[in-house]
């Protein structure tokens, strides 16, 4: 059976902290930013003073392997990102409206259906402006506010 987590004190920054289960017994810096940027010096540092890596990366043999792979790669640093596709789709074409006449469809439709063709905004609208509430009332307005706007861009048909 496993032995409960304790708490730990971290080498960095002295506050208590529990370890993580993982690697409780290689734990030894706390999960803050700080102590984690010191826990990565110290591994390096632990790291560079064993004798066989303190020259890891560096001398002449090191300097032509580099160099033997820039040539083998040239440019590798400098690809641009792969360009974007172009949709799968094909550019639309505009086409011409319909002509229909304004009074096409308009008779003794079913209330609701008439009501709630308009976009609700719309009838919003007209409820606010007008002081009205009730489906009927706000019908019968906007039947006069589309007459008049009819009458204002197409010239009134009915006048004396």
């Amino acid at each position: 059976m496993r032995r409960p987590l304790t708490k730990r004190t971290c080498q960095h920054c002295k506050t208590f902290f529990t370890p993580d289960p993982r690697s409780a017994g290689r734990q030894h810096y706390c999960a803050t930013p700080a102590c984690r940027k010191a826990s990565k010096a110290a591994s390096q540092r632990r790291w560079l003073q064993q004798p066989s890596n303190r020259d890891s990366c560096s001398g002449p043999t090191h300097v032509e392997r580099v160099r033997q792979w820039r040539q083998a790669h040239p440019g590798y640093w400098r690809r641009s990102a792969s360009p974007v596709p172009d949709a799968l789709q094909e550019p639309s074409t505009p086409q011409e409206p319909i002509e229909q006449p304004l009074d096409a469809g308009v008779g003794q439709e079913v209330l609701q259906d008439v009501f709630f063709m308009q976009s609700t905004v719309f009838i919003g609208l007209i409820a606010h402006l007008s002081g009205l509430s009730l489906q009927d009332d706000i019908e019968a307005t906007t039947r006069k506010l589309q007459q008049l706007g009819r009458d204002i861009l197409y010239g009134a048909t009915n006048q004396p």
